[in-house]
């Protein structure tokens, strides 16, 4: 097992390597606008998965996602030459929804922000039930102990 310092610095050699190949040597069209946003290599540093992000349509996601299994062996190779280490990670693709999530989110936050407004506006106008002041105070007890006091004699 590597020692996570280890891990961190493959993935982050495979991320930069793998990002250098898709912007100059590997020339499919099929790859549309794609970002290299993150790679996790396992404790034995044996399997690497690259997470990536392809902006455009779904059809487009899927012709970058052939292409880049396509080109897989090439990047396997070269990500082999710039790691020097004795094994070579068998590496995966796979597709990060984490853009769509945090858009996803951000519109159901902002739903909840509207929300929000609504109920201030409407709370703006509203005074309370019951007393202004519902806490007991001092001079309520002696009041309370005296009648209590007096009931018992």
């Amino acid at each position: 097992m590597a020692d996570e310092a280890r891990q961190r610095k493959v993935a982050d050699r495979i991320q930069q390597t793998v990002a250098r190949l898709l912007e100059r040597r590997i020339k499919d069209p099929r790859i549309g606008f794609c970002t290299i946003t993150d790679v996790r290599v396992t404790g034995d540093l044996q399997h690497a998965t690259i997470f990536y992000t392809v902006y455009g349509t779904d059809g487009e996601r899927r012709r970058t996602q052939q292409a880049l299994n396509s080109a897989k062996g090439l990047i396997r190779s070269e990500i082999g030459k710039a790691l020097g280490i004795r094994l070579t990670p068998s590496i995966e693709f796979v597709h990060d929804a984490l853009p769509e999530q945090a858009a996803s989110f951000e519109e159901t936050l902002a739903k909840a922000r509207a929300r929000d407004a609504e109920l201030a506006e409407a709370a703006k106008d509203a005074s309370y039930a019951g007393d202004a002041d519902p806490y007991v105070h001092k001079d309520d007890d002696e009041d309370d102990d005296a009648s209590d006091h007096e009931d018992r004699v």
